[in-house]
């Protein structure tokens, strides 16, 4: 079983001629040596002479090759999260890129690309587990095969350090490196426990109790590796049925888990028969709940332009039907029925996406048949789409439409309810996984005693805000109900009666909703006071104004490297095929006069300002000064209407996206 798991410590060994990566803890493991400046991959079963220890490392993030050399991505610090059933969880703080040779030269693109890797890697926030597969969910992991090293387990989707580990892997599988590398033949199961798959998202693991019963309150968020970038570069879905921000969110319960802490969480009354309360018999229980959140499955984008709105751009259903057929196949053989929540609004420029997406429905279930409610607040307040009868794979859709925004104007935030009724019986039938410990079992599979049959897939026009007021509600709804069926709760009873659990848990999914937020968007979420106090706050509209105004500035002036940083290492783009001695890909290639414009608006409101404030001798004219003034202003505004109506130009650019890999 050991060698299934990744190592917990490696020491690093360097020397001019090679990389040495070793286990002190495993003296029989193999070495791993990674051979400088080639990037060959080898094992050695000895030890190697000619080099010395340089440190200690928590793992191998992976192997990147640039545009002219191979770097080897090392995790210098980790810092432990809690435990996941006695598994430590731990997040990322730091990394190293150890060059497989000195660059004889500078090489300003080469720069650029190791400091968009760093920004990346620095902001985060990546989790890993040395026992535990974070990637995939408590029902998943049930019906995985433990004997499988992890990474094999790992869900490709939320292993987000896939591509930078292809070198391993490769050498792994006895194929030829992606990136060029000579690599032994054969299958090498000596670098299974050097391969650490990593979780891009959000964790928190919190011992609490509920009406005295202790437990351990986890709320995971997976970030798909696919079509990953930030709000106004990915939108909508591509060729291989991948959606922009698509999110895995699983609100987990762990009862008479005496380990959840960093340090542990000593339990009280067991769980005996599924009750709480037994006193002969303590099992561990774990009862998790998934949901998901993806943008809309079309063809869609929103061209930034320096406006406040950019320009929205719908291309024809038609065309994304074998794209969002891929999306959909994939969801419904991991999840069962999608439930499709659609929050976005009926009316004015999100229509478009709204109609499109349903459209889209229409084509793919069988018989479609369409249902319109209405109320004094809006002409739809819902709108279901249902197949007609089940007939084959995507019957399994099942859409509904909520007028989100109409619906809870005015700070009626507790109108959002309304949906959660419209959605009772589906949440009813769909159920939520149970499992439990087996003692006997040294691998600690769990026993499950229930699965969910299927999901809840929420979006607006981000996956952000309106999607994590109605995810946050759809896990509370679930979480009485798994109460419930322990026996903590009794009937008419809910979690929220707790105020110290209602508070963490309120915050818990707030803080999922910035942490969701900031990775895409660049800014924590809005409406986040409704979901951290229940109520909608003229402090919390005030923040959502800052925010906005955050996201304008960061989305138009700074997305730009951000993209790039997603790109190159998921491997979208390769700067390795790029040909010439200097490719010079970050350089400014607009025109001059184009790139001065905003030098001659800040020059003329500097000389406005100058002009305005400096203070006149009693007998000098005022004309020419007057004259100065006039002149000036007259330039910066010409220049401010050139840079609002050309915004394009001035947008911060995705200098990766000219040479994608195809």
């Amino acid at each position: 079983m050991a060698g299934l798991l990744p190592f917990r410590d490696i020491n690093v060994h360097a020397s001019a001629s090679h990389y040495a990566f070793t286990s002190p803890s495993s003296p029989a493991a193999p070495t791993l040596v990674v051979d400088r400046p080639s990037g060959d991959l080898r094992l050695n079963d000895g030890t190697l002479l000619g080099s010395k220890r340089v440190s200690s490392i928590a793992g191998i993030l992976g192997i990147i090759k640039l545009r002219l050399d191979k770097y080897i991505i090392v995790i210098t610090k980790a810092q432990p999260m809690g435990r996941l059933k006695g598994h430590m969880v731990y997040k990322i703080i730091a990394t190293e890129f150890l060059p497989l040779r000195e660059r004889p030269l500078h090489d300003p693109d080469e720069d650029t690309y190791l400091s968009l890797l760093k920004a990346l890697l620095k902001a985060g926030p990546l989790f890993f587990s040395y026992s535990f597969d974070l990637t995939n969910s408590f029902q998943r992991q049930a019906q995985s095969d433990l004997a499988s090293p992890m990474w094999k387990r790992a869900d490709d989707r939320f292993f987000w350090n896939r591509f930078v580990q292809t070198d391993l892997i490769d050498f792994r599988l006895g194929g030829a490196s992606a990136n060029g590398s000579r690599q032994a033949s054969g299958q090498q199961t000596g670098v299974d426990p050097y391969i650490l798959p990593v979780m891009f998202g959000m964790m928190r693991i919190v011992p609490t109790a509920i009406k005295a019963t202790p437990m351990t309150f986890v709320l995971i968020t997976r970030r798909s590796r696919h079509r990953a970038g930030t709000r106004y570069f990915s939108r909508g879905i591509d060729e291989q049925g991948h959606v922009s921000n698509f999110n895995e969110t699983e609100q987990i319960v762990l009862i008479n888990d005496t380990t959840g802490g960093l340090g542990g969480f000593a339990g009280g009354n067991g769980v005996e028969n599924g009750k709480v309360g037994g006193n002969r018999s303590q099992e561990v229980q774990a009862l998790s709940y998934v949901q998901t959140r993806g943008s809309v499955p079309v063809y869609w984008a929103e061209v930034n332009n320096l406006h406040y709105v950019p320009n929205l751009e719908v291309r024809g259903v038609e065309s994304a039907v074998a794209a969002a057929k891929e999306h959909f196949d994939e969801q419904i053989s991991v999840y069962g029925d999608n439930y499709l929540v659609n929050l976005v609004n009926q009316k004015g420029r999100e229509v478009r996406v709204k109609e499109a997406y349903e459209q889209m429905v229409r084509i793919l279930v069988s018989s479609p048949s369409e249902r319109t409610q209405a109320n004094r607040v809006t002409d739809e307040k819902f709108r279901t789409v249902e197949p007609g009868r089940r007939h084959q794979q995507f019957d399994r859709l099942h859409y509904v439409y909520f007028d989100f925004h109409n619906e809870t104007k005015g700070l009626q935030w507790h109108r959002a309810e309304l949906l959660l009724n419209k959605l009772n019986d589906a949440l009813l039938q769909q159920q939520y996984f149970r499992g439990a410990d087996m003692p006997g079992d040294p691998s600690g599979r769990l026993e499950v005693r229930n699965q969910q049959t299927s999901v809840v897939r929420t979006n607006c026009m981000d996956c952000l805000d309106r999607t994590n007021v109605v995810q946050s509600m759809l896990a509370r709804w679930t979480l009485n109900r798994m109460l419930m069926d322990l026996g903590v709760l009794q009937q008419g009873q809910s979690a929220s009666d707790d105020t110290n659990f209602e508070a963490l848990f309120r915050n818990i999914w707030a803080d999922n909703a910035d942490i969701v937020s900031k990775s895409y968007s660049g800014t924590g979420a809005l409406k986040t006071d409704f979901t951290r106090t229940g109520k909608r706050t003229r402090a919390g509209a005030f923040q959502d104004f800052q925010n906005s105004v955050t996201r304008y500035v960061r989305n138009n002036f700074m997305d730009g490297p951000r993209q790039d940083g997603f790109d190159l290492f998921l491997g979208t783009y390769l700067p390795s095929t790029s040909n010439g001695a200097s490719t010079l890909q970050f350089v400014d290639r607009r025109p001059v006069l184009v790139q001065s414009i905003p030098y001659v608006l800040a020059a003329s409101l500097f000389m406005v300002f100058i002009a305005t404030f400096t203070r006149q001798l009693p007998d000098s004219a005022t004309w020419p000064l007057r004259f100065l003034v006039l002149f000036w202003f007259a330039v910066g505004a010409w220049c401010s209407h050139f840079i609002y109506t050309h915004g394009a130009l001035y947008v911060s650019p995705n200098h990766t996206e000219d040479n994608p890999i195809d």
